[in-house]
């Protein structure tokens, strides 16, 4: 039996040892060192990257945050009981996605994709990265086709184009969410994918919204990401993210999306809270600096593609909810001068039974007519001029009796402007219908009619039209346009119809 060197054997581990590096499991694996309220520190992962997802035991998930020199700030999708100090996690290489396809049509899912209403898996053949880089300005074109809400009030004042961003504003109950969900319903038929996100609302809320849209056939094309307020922080944040990464989906195979973020209000403070717990440095109102960053970076996903990628669109609605009309509060403030327009709500307009409680003053859409057909375009100018000139002189009218005949005649105007303006809830108005009403009132054929008549007379007037001069509508309905031919037939249908309107009113 030959004899063992020693030193042999000790040359062979030393060639052993040499090629085997330590450093490889420090690199995907770490420890943690902390966990709680929905955060986690971890040791090790010196390779890892920012917004990667990080695999935690139990089947918790969670997005490295903070990069630090001795460890990695987490923050957890999941319960945090369900993690303790002490236990080991794995780095997963890939940056937080998720799935995405037609497959996500009528569900409920949560801001990961998993399936929240109990009709079974979800089956999607793609991913998306939850956070991606907005399109640069030569991949876009210019808002100019219309996305029809069938709201008379927006539609004609405040249109809304396709690939807009523009802001829901106004205090708590004041409508904001019927004007988005009355907005999904009106897409039926147009091709129009919807994505509702709830934030940070109760269960109870996000189910009413839900069976709204299921009673008016809207979940077959139409989405809802829900992280409700008892979801963890880090859920409500990402949820945003999950409902732009799903429309840009859409958007990118050419076709058109909506989104609606209800509300970035609540998904602030959510991340407020996160970075508060990941110990970052506070700014004002103690939301952490990059707050403006985070509504910029979510809502410039929002946008018109250019022909060459396929003409495809992601329309945003983002709602903020003010506390007592404070419009000059820091997030209200961050996400105006992001959007391209605002539709303010107002709680003295809601109250007075005026809704959809829409303030015309200080609403704007920054993209204007483009967004418009025709047809609205030649018949709205004076609206919008005409119901601010009424406001002011209602103001007024409060304090004299003997008005001037023009003023009267002013007052009159605006009274049936606004009356006309009124609309319920789920009830959206083709458009068609809308520039025929208005135009009976920009023309001044309701003057004489009593305000509480208004109502009844759009309606009788709308199925008249309908029932005995359907070339009318069709051709704006074809042409998106109101020729002087349609004018001078439409003008004097409303002569006629105003009359006989008027001999039926009781005395």
């Amino acid at each position: 039996m030959a004899e063992v060197k020693s030193d042999e054997i000790s040359a062979i581990l030393r060639k052993q040892l040499s090629g085997f590096e330590t450093e490889v499991d420090v690199y995907d694996v770490g420890t943690v060192l902390y966990v709680g309220d929905g955060v986690a520190r971890v040791y090790g992962l010196s390779k890892c990257e920012a917004g990667e997802l990080i695999e935690f035991p139990n089947g918790v998930f969670g997005i490295a945050l903070n990069l630090e020199e001795d460890n990695v700030g987490c923050i957890l999708f999941g319960e945090s009981s369900l993690v303790k100090e002490g236990d080991m996690v794995k780095r997963t290489g890939k940056i937080a996605s998720m799935p995405v396809g037609e497959a996500m049509l009528g569900r409920v899912i949560n801001p990961l994709g998993q399936p929240l209403d109990g009709k079974g898996e979800i089956h999607t053949e793609k991913f998306l990265p939850l956070e991606r880089k907005a399109l640069g300005v030569i991949q876009r074109q210019p808002v100019k086709e219309p996305l029809q809400t069938g709201i008379k009030a927006i539609d004609a004042m405040i249109p809304i184009g396709r690939g807009q961003r523009e802001l829901i504003i106004g205090d708590r109950q004041t409508g904001k969410t019927a004007v988005a969900i009355d907005t999904i319903i009106n897409q039926k038929g147009k091709d129009v994918f919807c994505i509702y996100v709830a934030i940070g609302q109760k269960g109870s809320t996000v189910a009413q919204v839900i069976r709204s849209l299921t009673e008016n056939g809207a979940m077959d094309y139409s989405t809802v990401i829900s992280a409700t307020a008892s979801d963890p922080a880090p859920m409500q944040y990402i949820a945003a993210f999950a409902g732009a990464t799903l429309g840009e989906y859409f958007r990118d195979t050419g076709r058109h999306a909506l989104v609606i973020y209800d509300d970035l209000s609540k998904q602030a403070a959510s991340y407020r809270e996160v970075s508060l717990l990941l110990r970052r440095p506070p700014g004002r109102e103690a939301y952490p600096g990059d707050v403006f960053y985070l509504h910029s970076r979510l809502l410039e996903r929002a946008s018109k593609l250019s022909e060459d990628l396929g003409g495809g669109s992601l329309t945003a609605l983002p709602i903020i909810e003010t506390q007592a009309g404070d419009v000059a509060a820091y997030i209200p403030t961050n996400v105006i001068s992001i959007t391209d327009g605002q539709i303010y709500l107002e709680p003295n307009l809601f109250n007075a039974g005026i809704r959809p409680a829409i303030n015309v003053g200080i609403s704007v859409s920054r993209v204007g007519g483009n967004a418009q057909i025709k047809a609205m375009k030649k018949i709205a100018g004076t609206l919008r001029l005409e119901l601010a000139q009424f406001r002011e002189l209602e103001a007024f009218a409060k304090f004299g009796s003997d008005l001037d005949k023009t003023t009267m005649q002013q007052l009159r105007r605006g009274e049936k402007l606004v009356e006309v303006l009124k609309q319920k809830q789920y009830e959206p108005m083709k458009v068609e219908n809308q520039v025929l009403i208005i135009f009976a009132a920009t023309k001044g054929f309701l003057d004489e009619i009593p305000t509480s008549d208004v109502s009844r007379y759009q309606n009788d007037f709308l199925q008249e039209v309908e029932n005995l001069h359907p070339d009318i509508i069709q051709s704006i309905s074809e042409t998106k346009d109101l020729t002087q031919e349609n004018t001078d037939k439409l003008m004097n249908v409303l002569k006629d119809f105003t009359e006989r309107f008027k001999s039926t009113i009781k005395q």
